[in-house]
C-alpha cells in the first residue's frame, strides 16, 4: 500500500479505488493503488449505501418476508465492507500514523452507524414480523439459521429498550469503540518503543549464533550497525530469555515486556482497561443480563460463566501441582550451581530449558535447521492436499499490500477454483504482535454461484539471518499449522449467506479447525514431507523427532497455569456486576493470589497488553481455547483410531460437517455429526500430560 506524504484529502468516487469493481485477477483489493485518503470518503459512501438500502427495506409496502427483508438486510452493507476489511486488516498488519488518525476518527463513525441500523424501530418491526411468523415459511436449515442470528443481533443490541435507555447504550458503545482502538494503538507503540542494545560480546552468553545474527541485522536495520539489538516481539524476547546466560538481562527483558502499557506513560492502559471492563458490565445489564460474561456466552457453546469457569478450574487444579514440581526440579538445578539465587518468572524459560536438555538431552534449536519456512509451508499445503484434496500455486501477477507478502491460488483437485489466501511472515513495527487469520472477501453463494473467499494469515516469525534462509522453531511452525487451519476454514466454507460462513461461528467452537491442525505438524508421517535440512536436505533423525516427542509433555504444568490465568483474570473481569470500579493492578493481584498462582508464573497475558480481550474480540472468550482443544483433541483421536492420520473417510467427514458448514447449525451439532457424539475431555488431558501419567 502507498503512503500519501501529504495532507490527506478526499478522493472523488471516480478515482477512488475503494468505490470501483476491483479488475484485479481474482478481484482482490488493489493495494498499489490504494491510499490514505481514500478510506474515508469510501467509509462514508459506504455507510450511505447501506442506510439507503435499509430505508428500501423499510418503505417497502409489500408483506415482509425472508427474501425481502432478511437477505436484503444481509446484502446490505456489501459497499462498506470492501472499506472496512481493506482497513482493518491494514490497521493491523501494516499501519501508519495516516491510517492510525483514521482509526481513531472512524471508530466512533461505526459505532453509531452500527446502532443506527440496530436500534432502527421500523426495521426491527420488519425482522420481527419475518421471526413471528418462522415456522409458517418453509424455511432452508441454512435460512432458518440467519433469521435466527439476525432477530437475535437486533435483540441484543438494544432493540427492545426503551429511548432512555437506547441513547445510553448509543454513549456506551461509543466509549467502547474509542477505547478499544487506543488500547490497541498504544500497546503497538509501546511494543516497538523498547530495545535493549548491546554491545559486548560476553553479553551474548548463552545465546544460539542464530538468534545473535537476528539480533545483529535488527541492530543494523535500526541504524546501529555494530551492536545486537532485542525488541518485545516475541521472535526476540523469547528465545532470549530461554537462552541468555545473563540474568541481570533477562530480568530487563521480563520486566519490560510484563509491563507493557503499565508504566504510568502516555501509554499506560490501565485507565483504559478499567473503561472497558466498567462499561461492557454498564451494557450487559442495560440489556438485561448478569454480566458482560453472561451476554457473550449466551452466543457461544459454554453457554454459561459457570460452565466455562468449571472447565477452567477442572483443568487449573490438575495443571497447578505440576507447575509447581516443574519449579522445584528448576530451583534443584540453581541450587547446583551454587549462586544463591532463587528461581524468579525470568529465569523459568532458562532453566526450563536446562531441565529439558538434562532430562532428554533436547534442545529445539537443533531442530531450525530443519524448519526452513519454505519447506514448513510445502508440507503444510501436502497435509491439505492429503486431506481435502485442495492445491497452492504462487500467483506472482496479484496486487499485495507489503513486498514481504506472497498469495496463493488454492484449487480443488479437479483444477475448481477455491479460493486465494495471503501470506505474511515476519514482524515490522507497522505490524501488531501475535499472528492471526483474517478474510478480505467471506465466501458466499450468489446469483452466479459460488463466491470464492479471499484470506490472509498473519503471523511474526523469525526473519532470515545472514545468507540462512528463515529458520523456524518448534512453536512457530506449530502456530503456522494453526492460522493454516483458520485459513482452511475460511477458504472450503460452502454457504449461501456470507453472515454464516467459514469462522463466523461462536468463539470456543472457532479454534477446533485451527487447533486440530496442530496435532499433523509433529506426525513422523509428516516430519518426512517437509524437516529437510536447510543446507544438506537430509531428513531431520528419528533420534531427534523422539527427544523431541519425549519431551512434549514437558513444562505443561507452566504452559496450562499462564494460559488458565489469563483466561480466569479474563472471566473475573467480565463477570463484573455493573456500578463497580476496578483499580486494575489490584484487581489483577487479587485474582491471581485467589488462584494460588505462584510468583514464577505470570498470566500469559497481563491486563494492560492483553490485546485478545480487550482489542481482539475475545472478551469474556479468552477461555475458547482451551475449550476448543478439547474438541480438537477428540476429534484428532477420530483419526488416530482409524490407524491413519489422513484416512480419505474421516477427512472428507470433518470437511463436510465443520469446515464447509460455517455458522449454518449449532456447534455441538457439528461436532456430534462428524464424530457420532459428543466430545470427551480425556484426549486433552492425555495430550498435556494431566491425566496422571509421569513426564
Amino acid at each position: 500500500m502507498t503512503t500519501a506524504t501529504t495532507t490527506m484529502a478526499q478522493a472523488p468516487a471516480e478515482n477512488n479505488p475503494l468505490l470501483q469493481q476491483y479488475e484485479t485477477n481474482f478481484k482482490v483489493p488493489p493495494f498499489a493503488v490504494i491510499k490514505p485518503e481514500h478510506f474515508m470518503p469510501a467509509f462514508e459512501a459506504g455507510m450511505k449505501a447501506q442506510q439507503q438500502r435499509i430505508a428500501a427495506i423499510t418503505n417497502q409496502r409489500s408483506v415482509p418476508t425472508f427474501e425481502n427483508v432478511i437477505a436484503a438486510f444481509e446484502r446490505s452493507g456489501e459497499q462498506l465492507s470492501n472499506a472496512s476489511t481493506v482497513f482493518f486488516n491494514l490497521t493491523s498488519a501494516n499501519t501508519n500514523p495516516e491510517l492510525e488518525a483514521i482509526s481513531r476518527k472512524v471508530a466512533p463513525m461505526m459505532a453509531q452507524h452500527s446502532d443506527d441500523i440496530y436500534l432502527n424501530a421500523a426495521l426491527y418491526a420488519k425482522v420481527k414480523q419475518v421471526y413471528d411468523k418462522r415456522a409458517t415459511l418453509r424455511l432452508t436449515p441454512e435460512q432458518a439459521r440467519l433469521l435466527e442470528k439476525t432477530y437475535k443481533a437486533f435483540v441484543r443490541s438494544g432493540a427492545n429498550l426503551d429511548a432512555d435507555k437506547q441513547a445510553k447504550l448509543r454513549e456506551i458503545n461509543k466509549k467502547l469503540s474509542v477505547n478499544t482502538v487506543q488500547f490497541g494503538q498504544n500497546l503497538l507503540a509501546e511494543t516497538n518503543g523498547f530495545e535493549m542494545l548491546l554491545d559486548k560480546e560476553e553479553d551474548l552468553a548463552g545465546l544460539p549464533a542464530s538468534v545473535a545474527a537476528a539480533a545483529a541485522i535488527s541492530a543494523k536495520e535500526a541504524g546501529k550497525e555494530g551492536k545486537w539489538r532485542f525488541t518485545l516481539h516475541n521472535s526476540s524476547v523469547m528465545p532470549f530469555l530461554q537462552y541468555s546466560a545473563k540474568r541481570e538481562l533477562r530480568e530487563k527483558m521480563y520486566k519490560a515486556y510484563i509491563n507493557r502499557c503499565n508504566n504510568g506513560d502516555e501509554r499506560d492502559n490501565n485507565a483504559i482497561v478499567a473503561d472497558l471492563a466498567t462499561l461492557r458490565a454498564e451494557r450487559a445489564a442495560l440489556l438485561g443480563y448478569a454480566s458482560h460474561a453472561d451476554f457473550i456466552l449466551e452466543e457461544n457453546m459454554a453457554k454459561t460463566p459457570a460452565q466455562a469457569n468449571d472447565l477452567l478450574m477442572r483443568l487449573w487444579n490438575a495443571a497447578l501441582p505440576v507447575a509447581k514440581q516443574e519449579s522445584v526440579e528448576m530451583q534443584r538445578l540453581m541450587d547446583k550451581e551454587g549462586k544463591g539465587e532463587q528461581l524468579a518468572a525470568w529465569d523459568w524459560f532458562y532453566y526450563a530449558d536446562k531441565v529439558r536438555k538434562d532430562k532428554y538431552n533436547y534442545d529445539a534449536e537443533e531442530l531450525r535447521p530443519y524448519f526452513q519456512l519454505e519447506n514448513v509451508r510445502e508440507g503444510i499445503f501436502g497435509v491439505a492436499k492429503k486431506l481435502y484434496g485442495v492445491t497452492f500455486t504462487e500467483l506472482k501477477d496479484i496486487p499485495v499490500y507489503q513486498e514481504d507478502v506472497k498469495a496463493y491460488e488454492v484449487k480443488e483437485a479437479d483444477g475448481r477454483h477455491v479460493g486465494v489466501i495471503y501470506m505474511d511472515f515476519f514482524p515490522r513495527t507497522s505490524k501488531r504482535g501475535g499472528a492471526w487469520m483474517t478474510s478480505y472477501r467471506r465466501q458466499s453463494t450468489g446469483k452466479e454461484g459460488r463466491v470464492a473467499p479471499v484470506v490472509s494469515i498473519v503471523c511474526n516469525f523469525s526473519k532470515p539471518a545472514g545468507n540462512d534462509p528463515a529458520l523456524l522453531t518448534p512453536d512457530e511452525v506449530e502456530t503456522f499449522f494453526h492460522e493454516f487451519g483458520h485459513a482452511l476454514h475460511g477458504l472450503l466454507s460452502n454457504v449461501k449467506y456470507e453472515a454464516l460462513s467459514g469462522t463466523s461461528v461462536p468463539r470456543d467452537f472457532v479454534e477446533l479447525p485451527s487447533q486440530i491442525m496442530e496435532h499433523w505438524a509433529f506426525e513422523p508421517e509428516v516430519l518426512k514431507m517437509y524437516a529437510k535440512h536447510y543446507k544438506t536436505g537430509e531428513l531431520v533423525p528419528e533420534t531427534l523427532v523422539k527427544k523431541m516427542k519425549d519431551a512434549s509433555k514437558f513444562n505443561q504444568g507452566f504452559a496450562t497455569v499462564e494460559y488458565l490465568a489469563a483466561s480466569l483474570l479474563d472471566m473475573q473481569y467480565h463477570t463484573q456486576k455493573a456500578g463497580g470500579k476496578i483499580d486494575v493492578r489490584d484487581f489483577e493481584k487479587t485474582q491471581m493470589d485467589k488462584l494460588g498462582l505462584i510468583p514464577q508464573i505470570a498470566p500469559r497475558y497481563r491486563s494492560t497488553y492483553f490485546q485478545h480481550i480487550f482489542a481482539g474480540g475475545y472478551s469474556a472468550g479468552y477461555y475458547s481455547y482451551i475449550w476448543s482443544e478439547v474438541l480438537d483433541s477428540d476429534a484428532f483421536a477420530a483419526f488416530k483410531e482409524t490407524g491413519n492420520i489422513f484416512d480419505p473417510a474421516t477427512a472428507q467427514s470433518f470437511r463436510k460437517n465443520v469446515l464447509e458448514k460455517g455458522g449454518t447449525a449449532e456447534p455441538m451439532e457439528l461436532y456430534k455429526a462428524f464424530r457420532l457424539r459428543a466430545p470427551e475431555v480425556q484426549y486433552l488431558l492425555k495430550n498435556r500430560g494431566l491425566d496422571g501419567a509421569k513426564n
